[in-house]
């Protein structure tokens, strides 16, 4: 009977002025039931004691390789720089001011050893404060995360469930180097976990885990948070301006659908998917200013079913039509 070796891991860790929590989060990483090869810190132009905290509580417990970015790159161009930094088979994506279940590593990779076509998974979290106390819900359900999407990346078809809107969070992330390769250069337009996520499924299988693997912290000063609505505050977004996000919705789809056009071996099919998205995002972008004229093409898109496959269905239909312009 012959021994399956475990995939090395490595860790991909975003970090700028990260010091008031990173000691928690590195110290969860120090205490995985599977150790990783190595931490890749990519630290954004840092002015506190970051780095020398990393070096500290780190020591030579893993490799930490640490690269300093004089000028900040950004959340998304950050990322990119560790994950390519990673000589990993598996990499996770780590922010600065999470703490792991002991767990995270070892379930995620035993997955990833059992299913060679899983290219990226990504898991539920319990949502903390600053004092990591729990908030009384998880990521998923903060989200919303309805059994129709779970279904649909339980069941291989997780690009369907992302080109409604993005279920993948970077800080609960695994992925395989493929789809890390298929991504680069990530676009800027994107956050990247978005953009990983969406390229994974389109270049292999995406699955994710029900199950809480890390505290996501909440504490005000997140690059990027997520927040559970009331309904007082989806009333707030349905009234929001529509003007930057449709342009962002449309803009960061063209993007995709000029990459996905460049892949040699991408499924028709799912070209002909994205292109449609594509094609949903610049039909909302120019839907008129004044409300009434809006009516009578969104109904025509919610008959041809594109909202139901290319958005939030009810929720965004509701936008289009109420929400102003500026």
């Amino acid at each position: 009977m012959n021994d399956v070796r475990p995939p090395t891991i490595s860790v991909a860790l975003g970090t700028h002025n990260g010091a008031a929590y990173l000691g928690q989060q590195l110290t969860s990483i120090l205490n995985q039931t599977m150790l990783p090869a190595e931490i890749v810190l990519s630290d954004d132009a840092s002015i506190d004691d970051t780095i020398a905290l990393a070096e500290r509580v780190v020591g030579g417990a893993v490799p930490l390789i640490v690269i300093r970015n004089r000028v900040a790159l950004g959340v998304t161009g950050n990322f990119e720089q560790a994950a390519l930094a990673c000589s990993g088979e598996l990499i996770a994506l780590c922010d600065q001011d999470d703490i792991w279940v002991p767990e995270r590593l070892a379930l995620m990779a035993a997955e990833f050893a059992s299913r060679p076509d899983l290219t990226l998974m990504h898991s539920d979290a319990r949502l903390v404060d600053s004092a990591s106390a729990s908030l009384g819900h998880t990521l998923f359900e903060a989200l919303e995360v309805t059994n129709d999407e779970k279904n649909l990346v339980h069941s291989g078809r997780g690009i369907e469930a992302l080109l409604r809107r993005n279920l993948a969070t970077g800080a609960t992330m695994m992925f395989r180097r493929s789809p890390l390769e298929a991504a680069i250069p990530f676009p800027r337009a994107w956050v990247h976990d978005e953009w990983l996520a969406i390229i994974a499924a389109l270049t292999g299988e995406i699955d994710m885990l029900e199950t809480e693997l890390i505290d996501y912290r909440q504490h005000g000063a997140n690059q990027i948070g997520v927040t559970r609505l009331s309904f007082a505050g989806k009333v707030r977004r349905v009234m929001e301006p529509r003007r930057a996000r449709n342009e962002r919705l449309a803009t960061n789809f063209g993007i995709l659908e000029s990459r996905v056009q460049a892949m040699v071996d991408i499924d028709p099919a799912l070209l002909e998917l994205v292109q449609q998205k594509a094609q949903h995002e610049y039909f909302r972008r120019a839907l008129p200013e004044a409300r009434i004229l809006r009516v009578v093409p969104v109904l025509r898109q919610v008959v041809t079913g594109k909202y139901r496959r290319f958005s939030r269905a009810r929720g965004d239909i509701l936008r289009d039509l109420v929400q102003p312009v500026d």
